[in-house]
């Protein structure tokens, strides 16, 4: 591996076009305020005369799943239910999970309340399609359900999400609510039915958002639907629930919740972001770095730094496997408000061109199918995106490099580090931990080439979604992003 310095050199001309944009690019003190000219998405000059103005968002609003937390938690699942006054239960798992404890408990839950109801789905797709979720809200809408329940990992309870809204609103179009520009990505207006959410992965934290994930086919690569109206009512999380995870699907899952938390945390401001929504209800879920989901974004890096390669080594370690799932829980919360950008930007071609291309299947993945786990397609630029990124906020990147490096920002280690070279240190660190957990080492390790990055830029373009909340990315009018996310990827080719 290149030491630090080295490195540098990769990124010289990104940082320096970063830096040629805006003298004072970079700066997340709260003293700048002040307008960037020709620079906000959107925003134009001409002879010195603003045309066509948009204003900076100035509020964020903190949306999140009641949580219960604990062992042995499932097993009142059937009582919730019928607290909820529920009619009749729509039960979301896949063929996996129906054959194991989770379920098991779940169904004999509901089987001992009286008078309700339920039917299952079993055939949810991990990894999901615009098909599976077109036959599981066909199924839905066949039934009337007053309630959800999914137990699952996060394709689960995603599906789940999906049935929910496509129940209530049974004349519309799966991309009527995917994101824009992909999707129409149209609010949602109508009240859903209540859902509870039963993880069996510490990944996704799907049980605390209004993010719902599916495989793009016809496109190849990812997207979703975002809004806070579809997040379960109730998250159950319970600590019994990933004993039989295999190690591979806890160490994917894992990364998911590193990912989250990294790039909630140094995802642009709330209040840089652009425009200012004309009402609340177009407040999108994903809102930029904020002060509460800075809380749980840390937290739960710092836990999954800590406790996931101890999964790693025995995933029968029972602190570290429930101390994950609250982990998975809290980035839910960061991420569900703040946001992902480019390392889950980037992850959805990654895995949605595999079945074309690479047709890499991830060891310890029982499929019959070509897969790169989420995790682990997301993970793949971790090293290279956070390099690129660290201008923006040094102290944020220096922060997260102290713990990777089990530290504080205190510690001579760190505080010795000029702001221009935290994030070459900041590569070194995420890489050294990667490699501790198995993880391939870079995209030609899972079968890309140098001859696959044009297309695979291509695939991340259209994550407007994200791509709008990473820092450097789009700054200025008439730019995309595309020569940065090229040279974001050819760094990520191997390390």
């Amino acid at each position: 591996m290149a030491p630090p310095a080295a490195r540098n050199t990769i990124f010289r001309l990104i940082n320096a076009s970063q830096h040629s944009a805006c003298p004072c690019h970079g700066c997340r003190s709260a003293a700048h305020n002040h307008a960037h000219p020709a620079m906000a998405l959107n925003q134009l000059r001409k002879f010195a005369t603003p045309v066509n103005v948009v204003q900076k968002e100035y509020a964020f609003e903190v949306a999140a799943s009641n949580l219960r937390f604990g062992e042995g938690v499932t097993r009142e699942v059937g009582m919730d239910l019928k607290n909820m006054k529920a009619r009749k239960v729509g039960v979301f798992t896949d063929p996996t999970v129906a054959k194991l404890k989770p379920m098991k408990t779940a169904l004999e839950s509901l089987q001992s309340q009286e008078d309700l109801p339920f039917e299952v789905y079993d055939q949810v797709v991990a990894e999901p399609t615009e098909d599976s979720w077109r036959k599981a809200v066909a199924w839905a809408r066949e039934h009337d359900f007053s309630h959800f329940l999914a137990v699952g990992g996060g394709s689960v309870i995603d599906t789940a999400k999906t049935a929910n809204l496509f129940t209530v609103y049974k004349d519309a179009d799966l991309m009527d609510f995917v994101n824009a520009p992909i999707g129409k990505g149209l609010p949602i207006t109508q009240a859903l039915r209540p859902l509870i959410a039963v993880p069996t992965t510490a990944g996704t934290g799907s049980e605390t958002t209004g993010t719902a994930i599916f495989d793009v086919t016809s496109r190849s690569f990812k997207t979703g639907i975002a809004n806070r109206a579809l997040k379960p009512v109730l998250g159950i999380v319970d600590t019994e629930n990933t004993e039989s995870c295999p190690t591979a699907v806890h160490i994917s899952a894992g990364l998911d919740v590193l990912f989250h938390s990294l790039e909630s945390y140094t995802a642009i401001p709330y209040n840089e972001r652009t425009p200012r929504p004309s009402n609340p209800i177009l407040r999108p879920a994903y809102q930029g770095s904020n002060p509460v989901a800075d809380i749980f974004s840390t937290w739960a890096l710092r836990t999954t730094v800590k406790y996931l390669p101890r999964i790693a080594k025995d995933r029968g370690d029972h602190e570290a496997r429930a101390q994950m799932l609250l982990a998975a829980s809290f980035a839910g919360i960061g991420f569900g408000n703040a946001g992902v950008h480019l390392c889950h930007g980037m992850s959805y071609p990654i895995s949605g061109l595999n079945k074309k291309g690479p047709k890499y299947k991830h060891p310890g993945y029982l499929v019959d199918h070509p897969i790169i786990p989420h995790g682990i397609s997301v993970a793949l630029t971790g090293p290279a995106v956070f390099q690129f990124t660290a201008p923006s906020s040094p102290d944020r990147h220096r922060e997260a490099l102290a713990i990777f490096n089990s530290t504080t920002v205190t510690d001579p280690s760190i505080t010795s580090i000029p702001d221009s070279e935290i994030g070459a240190h900041l590569y070194e660190s995420i890489a050294r931990f990667l490699d501790g957990l198995g993880v391939p080492r870079g995209l030609k390790a899972i079968g890309y080439s140098k001859n696959d990055v044009a297309m695979l830029v291509e695939g991340t373009l259209p994550q407007r979604r994200v791509l709008d909340l990473a820092p450097n990315i789009g700054d200025v009018v008439g730019e995309d992003g595309r020569e940065h996310l090229t040279r974001i990827i050819e760094a990520s080719l191997e390390y």
